[in-house]
């Protein structure tokens, strides 16, 4: 039974999009039809209501591995079917430039970390997301002509312990970006039987003249959330019609 979302079944969407700040999800209810508030408990906002006649909850995980798990596990329960991350990320591959969209094709995490290694001890879990889901994002960002990067993204259980040297070695394993909760997503729905996929902005760089110097908010990004939140809205209403 879930003790940190109140809310019932009837209050919860198949198809959720969760985000760590509960200023998106303020961000994201403006493109809802009749939004309603069914949780503030924990500080955790969730918001349910319509965008093209079919019902989406948008969920606040909070930060970092262990907070996104519980959430995840509790609109699992409360019978979401698919959920989508949308978020930010640092840029860590050299290409990577403040305000690109990235598509996760895969999520690397420290071993035994982003709270998997409770769930799956002495395992590495499956920390891909759906593959259908991620496609027809992808296919949406390209039919509207938005671009975007995709690939591996690595989920960090500590913000501020990423160093150049840090960024150096993981585009060296070919990771693009660095986040803290992609990985549990993956990990959870795989486990659990729930669709993902993630969407992530680029907020910062940890390369080159501008890493570690700039860091853009939630209200700075707000066109590019509002733009990639209508993507998997839209993507929802195509082929995801819920109750």
């Amino acid at each position: 039974m879930p003790i940190h979302i109140k809310a019932s079944k009837e209050d919860i969407a198949e198809n959720v999009i969760a985000s760590g700040d509960p200023g998106r999800i303020d961000l994201l209810s403006n493109l809802l039809e009749d939004p309603k508030v069914v949780n503030t408990h924990r500080g955790l906002k969730v918001v349910t209501g319509h965008y093209k006649n079919n019902r989406i909850t948008l969920a606040t995980h909070g930060i970092g591995g262990p907070s996104a798990a519980i959430v995840f596990e509790e609109l699992s329960q409360l019978g979401a079917k698919r959920i989508v991350r949308l978020g930010t990320t640092g840029g860590i591959r050299r290409d990577t430039r403040i305000g690109d969209i990235i598509v996760a094709t895969g999520a690397a995490y420290p071993s035994g970390g982003c709270a998997l290694g409770q769930y799956m001890p002495g395992i590495c879990g499956a920390t891909s997301p759906d593959p259908v889901l991620t496609t027809r994002i992808i296919e949406a960002l390209v039919e509207n002509k938005i671009p975007f990067k995709q690939g591996p993204v690595f989920s960090s259980d500590a913000f501020y312990a990423e160093s150049p040297d840090f960024a150096s070695r993981m585009e060296h394993y070919g990771i693009v970006a660095v986040e803290m909760e992609a990985a549990v997503l993956f990990g959870l729905g795989w486990m659990r039987g729930f669709q993902t996929a993630c969407v992530l902005i680029v907020s910062d760089v940890l390369h080159g003249e501008e890493a570690f110097k700039k860091y853009l908010t939630t209200e700075e990004l707000a066109d590019l959330f509002i733009k990639t939140g209508k993507i998997i809205m839209d993507v929802y209403s195509r082929y995801y019609r819920g109750e």
